[in-house]
């Protein structure tokens, strides 16, 4: 049941000045947000890859190129099952081509997307797409 919206002399009554909500439905007014909320497991669930990742490249990657990277972000992509990594060269490493560098990762990812599995408890590991930040980057 919809309700009129009280005339100017009836909300005079109850108040000396009127305002711009006035008259408004509480529950327009005082209503949730509208705003996505974030996903907290989502999250989670990107800060574990962080650390994993950057745990396998530093420690257990057999390529040189590799572990000079550190993770910078992991952030979902659509949603978790694909991940955007987010990495750049550490400053004391010496200047490699951008596209070398995520030519290596993404020939990588298959025992990238391993070790994950190991450290995550998840059905389904995500999927990685990688990006090069700008710090320390070679032409």
């Amino acid at each position: 049941m919809k309700f009129k919206k009280p005339s100017r002399k009836q909300l005079q009554v109850f108040s000396e000045e009127i305002d711009a909500d006035d008259g408004a439905d509480p529950w327009t007014f005082f209503g949730k947000s509208s705003r996505k909320k974030t996903n907290r497991k989502a999250l989670q669930l990107c800060g574990e890859v962080a650390r994993t990742l950057n745990q396998v490249l530093a420690w257990e990657s057999g390529e040189a190129i590799l572990r000079d990277l550190i993770v910078e972000s992991v952030v979902p992509a659509p949603d978790s099952s694909h991940l955007l990594v987010t990495v750049y060269v550490s400053p004391g490493a010496e200047a490699v081509a951008a596209g070398k560098i995520i030519e290596r990762l993404r020939g990588a990812s298959g025992r990238l997307r391993s070790e994950i599995a190991t450290s995550i408890h998840r059905r389904r590991v995500p999927l990685l797409s990688f990006r090069l930040a700008g710090k320390g980057v070679g032409s």
